[in-house]
């Protein structure tokens, strides 16, 4: 039984599991948006927030925790200069899952982890006359 696991394993071993989610994490950071598996995103988006968290203390102690995370410099870089500053005003959710359908070659569930700040088309109602 899995009581109180929070992690799941992807039927992968730990240290393959962990790059998995760096590698997602810092994707997600230098593109803005990544199209993924649901529990891969459910899973990523928990350490994306919490990288975010991090970061908006802005110390040196926080960059080098966030470097040893992501080992990305261009990502730690891209996370302090323009992630935080576009969630400044938040206290929590900076990630939004956009769920896309079924795979065809398996039918997974694929959705899109993307920043809530990402800019999305205006949808406009029609005006009523």
């Amino acid at each position: 039984m899995r009581h109180k696991r929070l992690n799941k394993k992807f039927g992968r071993s730990p240290e393959h599991r962990e790059q998995l989610m760096r590698m997602l994490c810092a994707a997600l950071i230098i593109n803005d948006k990544i199209t993924t598996t649901l529990k891969k995103a459910k899973q990523a988006r928990k350490d994306a927030e919490k990288l975010v968290t991090l970061a908006r203390k802005d110390t040196l102690a926080a960059r080098r925790l966030a470097a040893a995370r992501l080992r990305s410099p261009e990502a730690v870089k891209k996370l302090f200069s323009d992630v935080v500053k576009a969630q400044a005003g938040r206290n929590g959710g900076y990630t939004r899952i956009t769920k896309l359908g079924q795979r065809r070659g398996d039918a997974t569930e694929m959705c899109v982890l993307e920043w809530t700040t990402a800019a999305a088309a205006p949808v406009e109602a029609p005006a009523a006359e």
